[in-house]
């Protein structure tokens, strides 16, 4: 027990008048302090120095610890985030070692996905109730990275996105083809799990379609104009011999290690998931397209023919670029880039001394057969060799590479007439599986080699497979950052990627550089034609005619992609946007930092959070120029 002395207690006397003096602007209770609204941190900081500071709106509370009984923080939140997302996605479970996930599919019933909303709701609660004024660096970012992630999520629920879930080329209908691929198969459970989670597509097949009769209802469908396509990929995946199906394809290979009577027992588990509930649930889905959801169909190409759909569209503009921006100044910004490109594709047809006139000279490149390759295995190795040779530049522009190697492999059979011309399908270093550059090889025709450099550059490195295998790979995050995928950023770095290739190298000829302003075209009149159709009100036909009158795209890849477009309203709009942002932000970098500038160290730092809104770039790139200049 300390000694009470004359100096003690004045100091207390002194110590209770000034706590009676801030009792007028504080209500003091023996074990708590509620302050009110707008009081400075600081002021809180320094009255609370023993206790709990707790955020409630405006206002903050300070409590003894062990008063509290649910002390919440950002560690805790982003704890809870990632397991409820973790539950309602077992394909991602699966991937990160949840035994029991990988027999599941997920549940996208109404019920199910009310309560998911709820559940986010509470999350933002909590979110903003916390205290971030103290916050700084890494905690400060997560603190920033998490609402975005809880905003994302909600920005878009009053508009029920369940009721249209898929694309003109992915979705529910085709999702296994992927997951198959990327399932891992060592033991028997692993076909087990596998043989279980086909199982489900009955269930998962109902729930979507219950979903779609609700669109139906309230008049919100996808386009008559892509379901043909769809029709096409659903019928084939329900027809034929279970033997021969994609799906069944892991069961006709199986490790050493699993015994020879393990594999038939094994193989005859496949054969009757395909049989008694794949099959069949193709063939309910396809008779559900056919009969009930095709004649229902809307019949424009865009969704802004209603207030619902335009404030929905204004919504998916935010949502996908990031920025507070009008469909109306996107479309202005499309066509002004247009009209650059297309001056920048002049000049480069002028280097080739072609006779004849810019319509003429994309007849040209459509049809000559020097740009085509003869086969399949003729195109994949052009891919590969171009991939290398990037390979071999990596170094000069970045600091830090990504450890996951990647491959290149065709697009399915199964899903290749409708899918694009490329894409990137992620590994996963701790289940041990490379990233692919997957190649569209079907109708060779449409398959130009002068775009390829263009397309391996924004696919494989530096493009996606470089910026999301070193998201993968960052050390000391919380989970949900290593996935994060603001979709300006990532494609913006896309095609960023693709420009960077001028740098690097890789463009050998005129037409591998027209090829790249071919693809920058094209992402520039996404900008118009996503706003034209679904905004302004365009048709199928007038979207078409800024890729044909524009860019030496094939005809094909240009029907796919505004396929794409009328799916996937405000999608297309992230490539340029996020492309746009980050070559002004390198250019700030440049002017400012002048001889100092170092591209190694600028590309590291862009990268270096993995996936992050543009408003989130700019900052870090503004302090990293700041502290380069005080070095």
């Amino acid at each position: 027990m300390r000694k009470l002395t004359i100096s003690t207690i004045l100091a207390s006397a002194a110590l209770m008048s000034v706590s009676l003096a801030f009792a007028q602007s504080a209500d003091i209770a023996p074990d708590h302090i509620n302050f009110p609204e707008d009081t400075p941190i600081e002021t809180v900081h320094e009255r609370c120095r023993d206790l709990v500071i707790v955020k409630t709106g405006n206002r903050y509370i300070c409590e003894p610890r062990k008063s509290i009984k649910s002390y919440d923080s950002l560690e805790k939140i982003i704890s809870d985030m990632q397991r409820a997302d973790l539950k309602r996605d077992p394909i991602q479970a699966g991937n990160e070692g949840n035994r029991e996930a990988l027999r599941h599919l997920p549940d996208v019933s109404m019920a199910t996905s009310a309560a998911n909303t709820a559940e986010t709701h509470k999350f933002m609660e909590r979110y903003r109730a916390l205290d971030d004024a103290a916050l700084k660096g890494e905690n400060l970012l997560n603190h920033r990275l998490m609402g975005y992630v809880l905003s994302q999520k909600l920005m878009l629920v009053d508009y029920d996105t369940s009721r249209l879930p898929f694309t003109n080329d992915s979705g529910f209908f085709n999702m296994m083809s992927y997951v198959s691929r990327q399932t891992k198969f060592k033991t028997a459970d692993d076909y087990e799990a596998y043989a279980a989670r086909l199982s489900e597509l009955p269930r998962f097949f109902d729930q979507h379609s219950d979903n779609m009769r609700r669109g139906v209802a309230t008049g919100y469908t996808a386009s008559e104009q892509i379901l043909p396509g769809i029709v096409d990929v659903v019928k084939s995946l329900g027809q034929g011999e279970a033997e021969d199906h994609a799906f069944f394809k892991p069961f006709t290979a199986f490790p050493d290690t699993i015994p020879k009577q393990e594999q038939a027992r094994l193989k005859a588990l496949g054969l009757a998931a395909l049989n008694d509930r794949v099959l069949p649930a193709y063939a309910k889905l396809l008779t559900f397209l056919n009969q009930e959801y095709s004649p229902a169909a809307r019949e424009t190409a865009g969704i802004g023919t209603s207030k619902a759909g335009r404030d929905y569209y204004k919504a998916l503009v935010r949502y996908f670029t990031t920025l507070d921006i009008t469909p109306d100044e996107v479309h202005e910004l499309g066509l002004s880039e247009v009209k650059r490109i297309r001056a920048e594709m002049d000049k480069i047809i002028e280097q080739t001394e072609f006779d004849g006139t810019f319509k003429d000279f994309l007849k040209f490149l459509r049809t000559d057969e020097q740009f085509y390759a003869k086969s399949a295995d003729d195109l994949l190795k052009e891919a590969a060799w171009i991939a290398k040779r990037i390979d071999g530049q990596m170094p000069k522009y970045f600091g830090k590479l990504a450890r996951l190697s990647y491959g290149v492999m065709a697009v399915p059979d199964e899903i290749a007439p409708n899918y694009t011309t490329g894409r990137y399908w992620g590994g996963n270093p701790e289940q041990g599986l490379a990233g692919n550059y997957v190649v569209n090889t079907y109708d060779l025709s449409q398959r130009p080699l002068y775009n390829l450099p263009s397309l391996t550059l924004h696919e494989g490195v530096p493009g996606h497979h470089h910026q999301i295998s070193l998201a993968q790979e960052m050390k000391d995050v919380p989970e949900f950052r290593r996935s994060l995928y603001p979709t300006a950023f990532g494609e913006g770095w896309g095609l960023y990627s693709e420009k960077l290739g001028v740098e690097m190298g890789i463009y050998r000829t005129p037409y591998e550089q027209f090829g790249r302003l071919t693809y920058e075209m094209w992402r520039a009149c996404r900008l118009v034609v996503d706003t034209g159709m679904h905004w302004k009100g365009w048709s199928r036909d007038q979207a078409e005619a800024c890729f044909l009158e524009n860019s030496a795209l094939a005809p094909h890849n240009i029907r796919t992609e505004v396929d794409r477009y009328i799916s996937w309203p405000g999608q297309a709009l992230a490539y340029k946007i996020g492309e746009l942002k980050i070559l002004e932000l390198r250019g700030r970098a440049e002017e400012k930092l002048g001889a100092d500038f170092d591209i190694r160290s600028f590309h590291d730092e862009v990268l270096s959070a993995g996936g992050i809104p543009l408003n989130i770039l700019e900052d870090r790139i503004d302090a990293w120029i700041e502290r380069q200049r005080s070095q």
